[in-house]
């Protein structure tokens, strides 16, 4: 487990491996360089907290070695983020954690609501950046701070979800409103709009796992969303105070034009993205996840730290969208 020396001296090293590079060992350092030899960065490996690879990147035995022996995990993900490898010090072999997440195998409510209410002050946070004053982004205001007052009353999950839903359906209304919006429906792809918010949940999504089982946390087992097949319910939980890097990212896009509806075609009701604007999309994404690494990861740690602690819920992380 990495110590909080380690997390102030050393740095999460992300490749973005969309372009043709390798990754190996000179004079005990790690060397990122070009298919041609031609180095672009060079690290001693006691500085790199975690080396996270993204897209298609070569890498030799001696690297693995080296990462091994300094403790460095690896992670290897696809351009999406979906992880396909792990290595070296992920900490599955964290036993106390996951004994004390399966004693809470229904969830902890006063977590949930700590997480939702970090979500509901970013998307609060979202509509005042947009410095709109209209009746509909007012009102999404006003919905948004009623959720929160009430959200410490809640009994239970049902009304607790309750609350999220409300308050989701007004921002969601308010930001997008210049986008002809219409309901948020995941997975579904009614619109562009509803498309390109999969895309870029699901990279977080998979971005956060990654963070998560650094820590060896069992992804599957949530304190909010609740146990379900194939379901992994940690990831979901702590991906809900993050879902603003997101949405400000394609109203930004969609604002300067990088984000078109006629970048997408529709199959059988649905809108997919042409695979001559995958990269682009990507891109944007990977750039605004990545802009927040230090602070993903600060929030994972803290978590952990206070989940293994069993501490009060107000010394839980919070994340402020700057």
């Amino acid at each position: 487990m990495f110590t909080h020396k380690d997390i102030e001296n050393r740095s999460l090293f992300i490749i973005n491996g969309v372009e043709n590079q390798r990754l190996r060992v000179s004079a005990g350092r790690l060397l990122l360089e070009t298919e041609g030899g031609t180095a672009i960065t060079k690290l001693p490996f006691p500085k790199i907290l975690s080396l996270m690879i993204v897209g298609h990147t070569t890498i030799t035995t001696a690297l693995i070695e080296h990462c091994n022996k300094h403790g460095v995990p690896v992670v290897v993900m696809k351009p999406n983020f979906r992880p396909v490898f792990y290595y070296g010090n992920m900490a599955e072999a964290n036993y106390l954690l996951r004994k004390q997440q399966f004693e809470h195998s229904i969830g902890v409510l006063e977590i949930a609501q700590a997480i939702i209410h970090n979500k509901l002050e970013n998307q609060l946070l979202l509509l005042q950046k947009t410095r709109q004053k209209d009746a509909l982004t007012k009102a999404a205001k006003q919905q948004i701070l009623c959720c929160l007052e009430q959200i410490p009353k809640v009994q239970n999950y049902r009304e607790l979800m309750g609350l999220e839903g409300r308050a989701a359906k007004a921002f969601f209304h308010a930001y997008f409103s210049f986008a002809d919006w219409q309901q948020r429906q995941p997975r579904v792809k009614q619109d562009t709009l509803n498309a390109t918010l999969d895309i870029g949940y699901t990279m977080l999504f998979n971005y956060l796992e990654c963070m998560i089982r650094l820590f060896g946390f069992d992804p599957y087992m949530g304190v909010y969303h609740q146990l379900w097949f194939r379901r992994k319910s940690l990831v979901c939980d702590l991906m809900e105070p993050f879902r603003c890097i997101v949405e400000h990212q394609i109203r930004k896009c969609l604002k300067y034009g990088t984000f078109k509806t006629s970048n997408f075609e529709q199959h059988k009701n649905a809108w997919f993205l042409k695979p001559e604007h995958k990269r682009q999309y990507t891109q944007a994404f990977f750039e605004s996840i990545i802009a927040h690494k230090s602070a993903i990861y600060k929030y994972v740690q803290q978590y952990y730290r206070c989940f293994m602690g069993r501490k009060s819920v107000t010394q839980y992380p919070k994340f402020r969208y700057e």
